[in-house]
């Protein structure tokens, strides 16, 4: 994961490297069945790659141990919710149709809807057995997640329903993405031993800074170039997935044209033809709208700062400030 040396403590680096590895190990173990085709199909995405997110919250959190042993946990716990992340994006792959995923041909159409699905059912049940041998109160927090992912992919189904469009897209990304962050930093305090207090913190750190990693992502697809993001800018604006930027331009009360038009190409659907594609991104780039959602985004990594402030002083909580700076500045 690149992003490790941008902002990890310089203390417990090493450390940090060396429990991702074992995570990654864990993941292929985890994913391996007698049956071929699941086999197969399951290392489909651990194979990929990707950023790892959840298993470094995980890690972050087990550093807060106040001994070797206790820093030495964590990994199963990392797997656990590493596998229920890739599940979901089996899922959300046949939701969406998606052909592709990390840069290669998504499992759904290499394969079938229906092996795509049982697949993501067949991480789910791998990630409840390694939870059950972590006990019953991580087989809880995993039950408690995958209720509140699926609440979250059922809202964003359904749509506000007469809500604030705004507000139910920052509690969408709260359900479907900041609680699976959420909960790898509570099982990370969980598995170094630290107070109640101090897990409970890490938790409410983890759904901020989750919340600002979704949406600084987000931004990221409209405001970096393909060298810099690895994927086309505007997928989302072609794909008709509406974004923070594209709801804050849509509730603007400016009525200059420009403004006007860049309401009337968001509320068109997908933005599939190239010239009006290329218009609208360019809009959104040199609209208020933008402005308005980084600062959401601050706020949200701010907020995560002041959670990370009532942890024990360290290389670990250096680290948790580090993170909140790193996914704050990313968007500019």
């Amino acid at each position: 994961m690149t992003a490790v040396n941008d902002f990890i403590d310089p203390g417990i680096r090493e450390s940090i490297s060396g429990f991702l590895e074992d995570v990654e190990s864990g993941l292929r173990a985890a994913v391996t069945s007698p049956e071929p085709l699941i086999s197969e199909v399951a290392a489909h995405l651990v194979e990929a790659g990707g950023k790892r997110f959840r298993p470094l919250v995980v890690a972050l959190g087990v550093q807060f141990g106040r001994d070797e042993g206790a820093r030495g946990g964590g990994r199963d716990e990392a797997v656990v919710m590493e596998l229920t992340h890739l599940a979901t994006l089996y899922h959300d792959d046949v939701m969406d149709e998606a052909p592709m995923r990390r840069g290669a041909a998504s499992a759904n159409s290499r394969w079938t809807n229906s092996i795509a699905v049982y697949v993501g059912d067949y991480l789910l049940a791998r990630a409840a057995a390694i939870a059950a041998g972590l006990g019953e109160e991580a087989v809880r927090l995993q039950a408690r997640t995958l209720a509140q992912l699926v609440r979250g992919q059922l809202a964003e189904t359904v749509g506000p329903r007469g809500a604030d469009p705004i507000r139910h897209h920052l509690r969408v990304i709260e359900d479907k993405t900041a609680c699976l962050i959420a909960t790898s930093a509570r099982l990370g305090g969980m598995a170094a031993g630290l107070p109640r207090e101090h897990v409970d913190t890490l938790e409410a750190f983890g759904t901020s800074i989750g919340i600002a990693f979704q949406l600084s992502d987000d931004l990221l697809d409209i405001t970096s170039e393909s060298e810099q993001s690895g994927k086309t800018p505007g997928t989302d604006l072609r794909e008709g997935v509406p974004t923070l930027p594209a709801f804050y331009a849509l509730a603007a009360g400016d009525t200059g044209a420009d403004s006007r038009r860049l309401k009337e190409l968001l509320t068109a659907g997908p933005l599939i033809d190239d010239e009006l594609h290329a218009e609208a991104l360019f809009l959104l780039r040199e609209s208020a709208a933008l402005k308005q959602a980084r600062e959401t985004v601050h706020g949200y990594a701010e907020d995560a700062r002041r959670h990370a402030r009532a942890l024990p002083a360290g290389a670990p909580r250096r680290t948790l400030e580090s993170l909140c700076r790193y996914i704050a500045d990313r968007t500019g």
